[in-house]
């Protein structure tokens, strides 16, 4: 069974930043390669939300408007892996982020923390 795992969250003053990885395992290079990623989020007491996406061909990616001009989001095949830079944090991006893949099958991972202080 593919799984995804996070990494990278932690606690950050505002303005500050956090790189999250999302690693790819189980799964061979060619199925990876034909993986749409995402990036995803949910604050407590809200919904999970959207924040950033990458196509499988690296080129294409989406940004939730809340977070363009702050977050990146980029990915390497050869190491099965996403990240999301994140800069300028603010307190309202604290949530459990969550790497997504969807392809003929959706995956998530198990979340990774990022707590913002003002």
């Amino acid at each position: 069974q593919a799984q995804l795992v996070e990494s990278g969250g932690g606690l950050v003053q505002a303005g500050g930043s956090l790189r999250l990885s999302c690693a790819a395992s189980r799964m061979i290079f060619s199925t990876y390669t034909m993986y749409d990623m995402a990036w995803y989020r949910q604050a407590p007491g809200g919904q999970r939300e959207f924040v950033a996406s990458i196509a499988s061909d690296r080129r294409t990616t989406n940004y939730a408007d809340s977070v363009k001009g702050r977050f990146t989001i980029s990915r390497d095949n050869s190491r099965k892996t996403i990240w999301l830079q994140m800069n300028n944090l603010k307190p309202e991006d604290t949530a459990v982020y969550y790497c997504n893949g969807r392809a003929r099958d959706e995956l998530w991972g198990q979340g990774t923390q990022v707590t913002v202080s003002s």
